[in-house]
């Protein structure tokens, strides 16, 4: 396999990669040539390459086709090493006296007219011109003229433009053009009064706009959700699946003290890349809704009160065996919106109250079609993001689950069964309905079929069905618990919990844990509630949170796919669960101290 040194760095390639793609993916993997590996900034692997930047010029020496030897490689000029392809033998240097020198004068270029307000720049703590500045700039700026001031916009409801900032990199026009295919980004004037703007009574207003945050190098497009929320350093980071759609789009979850600041997304060559759409970046909201559940109740003479969860699976326990010694069946109805292993233990449980119990489907929303960009572009083309119509992270997921129980019932169906035949009672005495959507989902239909039943409802947000349940439970939402989702092309993805769960709810599976444990009679708690310490970065003040206690074990996700693939048959949940990866740790630059 050819190969090629870069600062010193071995490395194989393949035919075709640019120098700098072969540097990055050695960054990747923790072995760069130098601290930073080569500066960039037009450049990015999902956009075409224009070498505008001019920053990461690197000077080389190749073999010689006729003796072998290593001669300067374009006589010796600098040259771009993101448009430059990788020759097998060649040896790169981006640290070498003359590279840097030019390294320093970018850095002196692009901070003539840039304005010092790192202090107030949302970008500031995760800025290539405030890393690089410091990796490859000067000491001091010899510039003494005025700076040429350029005015802040709102180019689209999601983003802000501060064009004073702006390096014109183009990540964002080319995103627009080459992406999404609807061009609403591009570039005006010329020297140093050139800008970043929108076309006249075109707004950048795309599914996927606000990715062109992610994409700017500097604080320039600024994410006017996340406008001086929270500090980039006090935010920490945790892997998760999209939990609005069927797309399955990778993401990682910012959060700190508890509380979601903003969605990113994590790229995933299989599922959606780089980019994530607005749907899933902005869908987060309900997490944190003031309409959340945060006590059991149950009906008591005709009114929900609160109550604790040990009166709560009491009752729970006592209504299902009850609809079972009548003649009647139970129904469990699992929403999309759950995962794998809740399915599993809420499908157990229920199984285990009455073997012959209905399992079913809760509904899938669904709006308009499947959307393809570039717009016009083929849904095989290799380039195409696909934005998923149907509303649910994991209905292929329940469906297969619950399907090694015995036979599913989509939605429709079970309601049918569950309002009865013409002048005939239902067969169906007990329902245990989940839901956790990110809206009301409750219709007239659904609840004049669970008339007269026994209801455990187990949802998020409150609703109309509370009116019509016996019982009620808190859940949690998906950022509040792991688990797997299956998205639309049936792919298996775990994900990680970021926050705790919201104070006295729990997760859909420790409450199925808990019900099979009072079920099988276990011993109850001594205690429900205890305070925990939230997770804070240094330097912050510590923040608390009062908890409900698991009445049986601790609800464990990895554990649960264990489970499934040992006593169910679902082989998959063990060898074909893609779990999420993290970027390899990073040693920072300065050296941190302890005051």
């Amino acid at each position: 396999m050819p190969s090629i040194t870069i600062n010193g760095i071995k490395s194989d390639f393949k035919p075709g990669e640019s120098i700098l793609q072969v540097a990055n993916r050695n960054e990747a993997e923790g072995r760069a040539g130098t601290a930073g590996g080569i500066p960039q900034y037009c450049y990015h692997d999902g956009l075409s390459v224009v070498a505008s930047c001019r920053i990461c010029l690197g000077d080389a020496m190749a073999p010689d086709p006729k003796t072998g030897q290593l001669v300067p490689y374009m006589g010796g000029k600098l040259f771009p090493t993101c448009q430059t392809p990788a020759v097998d033998g060649m040896v790169v240097y981006t640290n070498s006296p003359k590279a840097v020198a030019n390294q320093k004068s970018v850095m002196e270029y692009l901070l003539i007219n840039h304005p010092l307000d790192c202090p107030v720049c949302d970008q500031s703590g995760e800025c290539f011109l405030q890393d690089y500045s410091y990796m490859y700039g000067r000491g001091v700026s010899r510039f003494e003229e005025q700076k040429v001031k350029n005015p802040k916009k709102d180019v689209g409801p999601h983003v802000f433009l501060y064009s004073d900032r702006c390096i014109m990199c183009t990540r964002c026009v080319r995103f627009t053009r080459e992406v999404t295919g609807t061009s609403e980004l591009s570039v005006t004037g010329r020297g140093n009064k050139e800008e970043i703007d929108v076309f006249p009574g075109v707004p950048l207003d795309n599914e996927l706009s606000a990715n062109v945050v992610d994409l700017c190098p500097v604080g320039a497009l600024l994410d006017k959700d996340f406008l001086f929320a929270q500090r980039v350093w006090f935010l920490k980071e945790t892997p998760s699946i999209d939990p609005i759609t069927a797309s399955g789009d990778n993401i990682f979850i910012h959060h700190n003290e508890g509380r979601v600041h903003r969605i990113k997304p994590r790229t995933n060559m299989g599922v959606n890349k780089w980019w994530i759409t607005d749907e899933v970046r902005y869908g987060w909201k309900f997490v944190h809704s003031e309409g959340r559940l945060r006590s059991p109740m149950r009906r008591q003479f005709s009114a929900m009160v609160e109550c604790d969860y040990t009166r709560a699976y009491d009752e729970v326990v006592r209504g299902l065996r009850g609809a079972v010694s009548g003649g009647r069946f139970v129904a469990l109805v699992v929403s999309p919106m759950l995962t794998c292993e809740e399915a599993y233990l809420l499908a157990k449980f229920v199984k285990a109250v009455d073997r012959n119990a209905v399992l079913a489907v809760g509904p899938v929303p669904s709006h308009g079609q499947d959307k393809v960009y570039p717009i016009g572009a083929k849904p095989d083309d290799a380039r195409a993001f696909r934005v998923c119509s149907e509303k649910a992270p994991n209905a292929r997921g329940v469906r297969r689950v619950l399907g090694s129980f015995g036979p599913v019932l989509e939605f429709a169906d079970v309601q049918r069964r569950m309002q009865g035949g013409a002048g005939q009672d239902s067969d169906i005495g007990a329902v245990v309905l989940t839901g956790n959507y990110p809206s009301d989902w409750a219709t007239s239909d659904l609840r004049n079929a669970l008339a007269g039943k026994f209801v455990t409802l187990i949802d998020t947000l409150a609703s109309d069905l509370v009116a019509s349940a016996s019982v009620v439970l808190p859940g949690a939402t998906w950022a509040e618990k792991a688990g797997t989702f299956e998205n639309w092309k049936s792919v298996l993805q775990a994900f990680e919990q970021a926050i705790p769960v919201i104070e006295m709810a729990k997760s859909e599976g420790q409450i199925a844990l808990d019900l099979a444990a009072t079920l099988r009679g276990a011993p109850v708690p001594d205690r429900e509630v205890a305070s925990i310490v939230v997770e804070t970065t240094r330097g912050q003040v510590a923040a608390g949170a009062q908890i409900a206690l698991p009445r049986a074990e601790a609800y464990n996700a990895a554990n649960v796919r264990a489970q499934m693939a040992r006593e169910n048959g679902l082989a998959v949940f063990a060898t074909g669960v893609s779990l999420p990866s993290m970027p390899a740790a990073r040693t920072p630059d300065m050296e941190v101290i302890d005051l």
